[in-house]
C-alpha cells in the first residue's frame, strides 16, 4: 500500500468530536508544547489496526507519512518503522548481515525525521522500540561500537529540540528492560536540570523503570547524589513505586 492511499483512508475516518478532545489533551494551543499540531480524531488502536493492514508498506513510502500535517498519520509512519524493525530484530536475525543493514536503514530514517516525532506520544511509542532496541543490537554504522552509539544519543541529547532530547531519554526504557542501567543513568544526569516539565517527567519515569527492571540500589545511589537538586516532578516519578515511608524520606531531602 502506498502512503497516499494510507493517508486518504485515515482522512476518511475523521472524527470532529475526538479531534477536539485530542487537541486539548496534547496541548496544541498557542504557546503550548504541541502548538499547531493537527489531528484527525483517530484513537491509537485505530492507527495500530491500519499499521497491521499495511505492515509491508515499503520503507521508501514512510517519509511521506512522517511529513503529514496529521498527528495520527505521523504516528502511523512511526509505528510502521517499529513493526518492521521488530521483525528484523528477532533472535534468529540478530546477527544476520542483511537484517542488520535493514535495521540500520530504519534507524537512520528515524533519526533523519526525528523532528516529526513532535509530541510526547509519538516519541514514547517509537523511541524505545527503534533507537532503544538498536542500542542493544549489532550495527554496521560508524565503528559498530557503543562509542558510536553514544555519539548518536549525545547528538540528540544536546540538540535544541525538546522532542529529540526526549527521544534520547525515553529510548533507555528498552535498555533498562534488558538489564543495562548505564544508558538511563547517563542521560538522566545529562537532562537532570532540563527546564521543561515534559523532560522532568521523562527522566523520573526512566529512573523508576531502571530501578524496577535493573536495580533499586542503583536508583537509590543516583538519588543520594541528586535528590536534593532534582526537579520535584522528576523525584516524584522516580520514587513512585517505593514504599510510602521511603518515598517520604526522599521527598524530605528537598
Amino acid at each position: 500500500m502506498k502512503a497516499i492511499e494510507i493517508i486518504k483512508y485515515m482522512e476518511s475516518l475523521y472524527n470532529e468530536e475526538q479531534r477536539q478532545g485530542l487537541m486539548l489533551f496534547f496541548k496544541t494551543g498557542k504557546g503550548e508544547y504541541g502548538e499547531g499540531d493537527e489531528f484527525l480524531g483517530l484513537k491509537v488502536p485505530q492507527t495500530r489496526e491500519i499499521v497491521k493492514q499495511c505492515k509491508d508498506c515499503p520503507l521508501s513510502e514512510v517519509p511521506e507519512l512522517l511529513m503529514s500535517r496529521w498527528h495520527e498519520v505521523r504516528l502511523c509512519g512511526l509505528l510502521l518503522m517499529v513493526s518492521q524493525f521488530e521483525q528484523l530484530a528477532k533472535k534468529r536475525l540478530e546477527n544476520d548481515d542483511e537484517a542488520i543493514r535493514k535495521r540500520d536503514e530504519i534507524l537512520q530514517l528515524y533519526l533523519q525525521y526525528s523532528d516529526r516525532a513532535n509530541n510526547w506520544d509519538l516519541v514514547d511509542l517509537s523511541a524505545p522500540k527503534i533507537l532503544g532496541a538498536w542500542l542493544l543490537l549489532p550495527t554496521l554504522l560508524g565503528d559498530g561500537t557503543d562509542s558510536y552509539k553514544l555519539q548518536v544519543l549525545d547528538g540528540l541529547a544536546k540538540s535544541q529540540s525538546l522532542w529529540r532530547q526526549r527521544i534520547s531519554m525515553v529510548c533507555t526504557l528498552k535498555t533498562s528492560q534488558q538489564g543495562d542501567a548505564s544508558w538511563c543513568l547517563r542521560y538522566a544526569e545529562i537532562h537532570l536540570h532540563h527546564p521543561h516539565d515534559l523532560m522532568h517527567k521523562a527522566v523520573g519515569w526512566m529512573l523508576r523503570e531502571m530501578g524496577k527492571r535493573v536495580s533499586m540500589d542503583l536508583l537509590r545511589d543516583f538519588l543520594r547524589l541528586h535528590a536534593h537538586e532534582m526537579p520535584r516532578t522528576t523525584l516524584r516519578y522516580a520514587i513512585e513505586k517505593m514504599p510510602d515511608p521511603e518515598r517520604k524520606k526522599w521527598l524530605c531531602r528537598q
